[in-house]
């Protein structure tokens, strides 16, 4: 057998184990360890997180004024948020996903600018617009309305650093969406309206579900700009993130509650990941 039969016979060979599912190649040593120093480092800081919890005094805590406060005000707000970001990022993200050139790369900056902006910078953007002196904030007060520092706020704040979680979940997934669908429905004599509603949302729900469970967990955790532009006020302003802040500055919360509502967000993290990853196996057919 010449070498070039002997490598094709090979390849071959590869091939086919891997449409058997076989074992996939090892992993060289000078990966493996810093692979797991990198895992170390992200998984040790909330292992020492669980060892400092007070166990046998965790429903007393989560059952405590204090702690019922934050996690009401922050589901409350968080589930708020989600909802403005449903209403204004799908639109926008369909806006974004047929969008062509330099409209396409100015939309997509300013969506993403929130994700890699410093949240207090978030935070004193939306003072510039809605605080005394903004650029809306006078007119607002001379109208009777104040925004900063309340619990409207808070939702504002929120919105602004999760919308574009929800943009990009969904434009993605309309990106890779057959036109053919659409094409389709419009041959039947569909408006577009009507092809939105019972065409293209139905087949990108998957996207929009994840969106959503992003957004909705980002707003939970939330703290720069919610700090700057909402404040920290008990039963107003004073979600999660801002009480556990408040815990380490010793302002009347133990460091039990911090702790406490710290598990609380990693368990909602958690979930959400699970989440996320049956939508994408499922849509993957997994």
């Amino acid at each position: 057998m010449s070498r070039s039969e002997t490598a094709e016979a090979g390849a071959a060979r590869t091939v086919a184990a891997a449409r058997t599912g076989s074992p996939r190649r090892g992993v060289p040593a000078a990966v493996a360890i810093p692979a797991a120093l990198g895992g170390a480092v992200l998984v040790l800081p909330l292992l020492a997180l669980l060892t400092r919890l007070n166990w046998a005094a965790l429903p007393a805590t989560l059952a405590s004024p204090e702690t019922a406060s934050a996690l009401g005000l922050s589901v409350g707000t968080a589930l708020l948020a989600t909802c403005c970001c449903l209403l204004l990022g799908v639109p926008l993200a369909i806006v974004l996903s047929r969008a062509t050139g330099l409209l396409a790369t100015a939309i997509r900056a300013v969506v993403t600018l929130p994700l890699v902006l410093p949240p207090l910078v978030g935070g004193l953007a939306l003072l510039s617009l809605l605080g005394r002196g903004g650029v809306l904030g006078d007119a607002l007060f001379e109208l009777g309305i104040r925004i900063p520092f309340t619990t409207a706020a808070v939702v504002i704040a929120q919105t602004f650093v999760s919308l574009p979680f929800l943009v990009i979940s969904v434009e993605g997934a309309l990106r890779g969406l057959d036109p053919r669908f659409e094409l389709a429905a419009a041959s039947l004599g569909a408006t577009p309206v009507r092809v939105l509603l019972r065409v293209v949302l139905p087949l990108v729900g998957p996207g929009v579900a994840a969106g959503t469970i992003l957004c909705f967990t980002r707003a939970l955790g939330e703290f720069g700009a919610t700090a700057l532009f909402a404040g920290n006020a008990a039963g107003t302003t004073r979600t999660v993130p801002m009480a556990i802040y408040t815990a380490f500055n010793g302002a009347g919360i133990t460091q039990d509650t911090a702790l406490t509502l710290s598990l609380v967000l990693i368990l909602v993290s958690i979930t959400a990941l699970i989440l996320l990853r049956g939508r994408a196996s499922a849509g993957a057919g997994i």
